[in-house]
């Protein structure tokens, strides 16, 4: 008798188990395909692919360094790199911080570079081609 009250409460448990993994399973996947659909709208694909991987948003890495989003691709790396220094300091565990909070902070700088990469390389390029290409010459003696 005992067995027989063991086993349904197993089967059920189970059952019910497998229902709740299965739904979070369903909502992950919609949620995933949500993202992507955006993505796919978002006329700035590389910063919703940036998104995406690293799952945050550019205005949530703005908030968490507190620093203003980058204008028109431009934006003041030597303020970035002192906010993400300071906070990632003050968080430190061996200092009695949080390493959750380290790693967000660390994870709104990436986000924050991978806004201002693509714009930075262009303005490099366009620069590199105002002033010409110059070739490094070394002579033997």
């Amino acid at each position: 008798m005992a067995y027989r009250l063991i086993t349904q409460v197993v089967v059920i448990g189970s059952r019910t188990i497998g229902r709740a993994f299965a739904e979070a399973y369903k909502q992950a996947q919609a949620s995933s395909q949500y993202q992507r659909a955006q993505a796919k709208l978002d006329p700035n694909a590389a910063a919703a692919r940036a998104s995406l991987s690293s799952g945050m948003t550019l205005d949530e890495a703005c908030k968490i360094l507190n620093v203003k989003p980058p204008q028109g691709g431009k934006a003041n790396l030597d303020e970035v790199m002192e906010r993400f220094k300071k906070l990632f300091d003050a968080n430190n565990p061996e200092k009695g911080g949080s390493f959750y909070l380290q790693s967000k902070v660390l994870r709104a700088r990436e986000r924050y570079e991978a806004e201002i990469k693509p714009a930075m390389e262009k303005a490099a390029q366009e620069a590199e081609v105002q002033e010409g290409w110059k070739p490094k010459v070394y002579k033997d003696r």
